[in-house]
Parts: C-alpha cells; structure tokens; sequence
C-alpha cells in the first residue's frame, strides 16, 4: 500500500485510478467486519464470501454475560474465520469473569485478540468504569492474547473531552505494550473524510507502531444509517451534511459505501499506520460480507 514517512516529510502525488481502485481492494481484503452475538448461524455465510482467516468481531451486548458471545465465536472458528470479541467493560460484573472468559475463549475458539471497549452505560455492572481500569488490573494479562484493540474516535466522543480521549488512548497503548499485547486501533465510523485522515495522520506520528483500522458505514438504508450515527455519536459530520442538505445526508449514508472506502484509498498516503477497514455491518452481516466479497473480487479480477 503506498505510504508516506508518519511525519509526512514527503509529499506523495495524488493516487491515479487504478491505483486507488488497487488500495481500496487491498484495505479490504486486509479488513474486518461484526456479527451479532445472537447470530452464530451467519458465520458460514461470512465463510462463504470471504478469505479464510478474516477478522469477525463479535457484538458483547448490553445485559449480558461475557459468555454470551461463546457460541458465535466457536462457530466462526469452526467456520476458518478468527472471532475477535468485544469485551465492554462497563458490562463485566467481576474480574473472575473477565478471566474465565478469556481463559475459555482462547482454548475453545482459538482467540487471539479482542476489541476493548468502555461500554455506553451509566452506572458499571461491575468494578471497571472504563477500559484502562480492566487492562490495568491484570485481568486480561497472560490470557494467552497476542493483541488488543481500542477504540479511536475521529469526530471525538459525546462525553468524553478531547484531551481525555488522547490521554486515554495513549495509557491503553502503554498498558497494552507493557503486558506484552500488541495494541491496534479501530475507529468509529465518520462520514468526514478530512476529520478520519487527521485523526489517522496524528495517530501514525504518535503512534507510529499502531496499526490503524478505518471504520465505515457498511450498506444499509440511509435510515438505518442515520440512526446509528446518532447512538454512536457521529452527529458533528451529519449536522455539517445537514447544513448542505438532506440530498448531501443520502449522498455520503448511501447504502453503497464505495465512496467512502475510495476517498480513504486515495489519500491513505497521508496515513501510513491505516491497514484496513473495519465495516459496521447494523445487522446486516450478508449484505457486508457481499459488498467486501465484490471489492475483494475487483483487485483479483
């Protein structure tokens, strides 16, 4: 994939045609996409459309049990896809569970990462209140994990300031290091282009060990779309749509997100750590397994 030094010392030319259409289909073909924790069933449809070994990442969904997400991980094992889960900290009750998890995740489905994440509720279910607070106790160390992803926010977070999010990222990065994970990144989905590529530019210069995955907005309805992004806190690039116009709104949450992936391959120049995409599937798992299987198909054929 063409890339520049993570200081940007050197000004890349804008990316030709075929160039593009190449790096889009290398980003995904390199790429992730979720499933439902409910919906195990759909790991051999994913398996069916796209290359053994592809990410999948499974949902840890609010009032339930860490355990819940087992079956839908075993069966994307089975299926020859590796089953990343969520673990929300919000939602773990205790640190035994946490281990047990881990412990029986790794030996019966083979896991060798997961996605931390601090969870949207209120009040914790149990003794962590944020991500940092279950990575730094220990509960995840010598779990037989290799690495451990966290979440970045181009539009930043409805509650969380800035600087907090920064400082946060970097303690997570550090803890995650120092218990011997290798930390990565995925970002929420933005319909701002320029806000994704400064989030990912700044990232590579003060992380420039870290890969990078770019989240977009997999095919749905512009509906569906747009109610996501609003429980998801990516209401700053829809307010700025908005202001355009609501055909501005249907353009860029088109159930095709072609031009989304196009304008981060064209400029994925200025973001040297990004490795691929990760698309939010809002339920729609074969929809998003299609639509990664043609890009895929596009580079090969």
């Amino acid at each position: 994939m063409p890339a520049l030094p993570a200081d940007g010392s050197a000004a890349a030319p804008p990316s030709s045609p075929p160039a593009v259409a190449s790096v889009a289909a290398e980003l995904v073909a390199c790429g992730s996409l979720e499933m439902g924790a409910d919906s195990p069933a759909s790991a051999r449809l994913i398996a069916e459309l796209l290359p053994a070994g592809t990410p999948v990442y499974v949902n840890h969904l609010p009032r339930s049990p860490l355990a819940h997400t087992m079956p839908a991980l075993i069966a994307l094992a089975d299926a020859g896809l590796e089953p990343v889960p969520h673990v929300a900290a919000r939602r773990v009750a205790s640190r035994a569970e946490a281990k047990a998890f881990l412990r029986q995740a790794v030996k019966s489905a083979g896991v060798r990462k997961l996605l931390l994440i601090g969870g949207d509720l209120g009040e914790p279910q149990g003794p962590y209140g944020d991500a940092a607070a279950l990575l730094g106790d220990g509960a995840l160390a010598d779990g037989g994990l290799e690495q451990i992803g966290f979440a970045g926010y181009p539009e930043g977070h409805p509650r969380i300031a800035p600087i907090r999010l920064a400082e946060a990222l970097e303690k997570k990065i550090a803890l995650a290091a120092a218990q011997g994970m290798g930390p990565y990144v995925v970002t929420q989905f933005s319909f701002a282009p320029a806000r994704i590529l400064e989030f990912c530019s700044h990232a590579a210069r003060r992380f420039p060990a870290v890969p990078i995955y770019v989240g977009l907005a997999g095919p749905a309805s512009p509906a569906l779309v747009l109610r996501f992004a609003q429980r998801c806190g990516v209401s700053a690039s829809l307010r700025a749509l908005q202001a355009e116009g609501m055909r501005a709104v249907r353009l860029f949450t088109h159930a095709d997100p072609g031009d989304q992936l196009t304008a981060l391959a064209r400029h994925c120049h200025s973001a040297s750590t990004v490795v691929g995409v990760h698309v939010y599937s809002f339920g729609g798992v074969a929809a998003t397994a299609a639509w990664m299987n043609a890009r895929i198909t596009t580079r090969s054929g």
